[in-house]
């Protein structure tokens, strides 16, 4: 009995390879974007020279949470189950600090755009790697106890 991903359908292949796709795609954007911050605080001495002064922590919380989900579509690419649900997960923990801090109804055009439509950009590989997880499961192997 082996222990990598079986053989599968042709449409469960097709979901693993878009979640591979769009996983790397966030995963370099995230990386990009964490670079452009390390070199800021590098040559300045502060990550975001142009914050503003007496902002909640808080708001520090959702893009760490999305740095997290990309790094869960890496693990995905060895463990789909495991990094699927790493990334879902993330996303959803950073979902009531979004809904909190940037209402939908507040500033309802750019918000679609802005925090929420990256939230939706990186929660989809990680449905995508849990729905080929669960697609190539092979369900006649009993579940070991222990």
């Amino acid at each position: 009995m082996s222990r990598g991903i079986k053989a599968t359908g042709g449409a469960t292949r097709w979901i693993r390879l878009v979640a591979r796709i769009w996983g790397s795609l966030v995963l370099v954007v995230a990386l990009l974007i964490l670079a452009g911050y390390a070199s800021t605080w590098i040559t300045t001495g502060q990550a975001d020279p142009y914050a503003v002064e007496d902002y909640p922590p808080i708001e520090n919380l959702p893009p760490l949470l999305m740095l997290l989900a990309a790094f869960g579509s890496v693990i995905a690419w060895r463990w789909e189950g495991l990094g699927g649900a790493v990334t879902v997960v993330c996303q959803l923990l950073s979902l009531p600090i979004l809904l909190v801090h940037w209402p939908i109804s507040e500033d309802f055009p750019r918000y679609i755009i802005a925090p929420y439509g990256a939230w939706i950009v990186v929660i989809v590989p990680g449905v995508l790697f849990l729905l080929s997880w669960w697609r190539s499961r092979d369900p006649t192997v009993p579940a070991r106890d222990g």
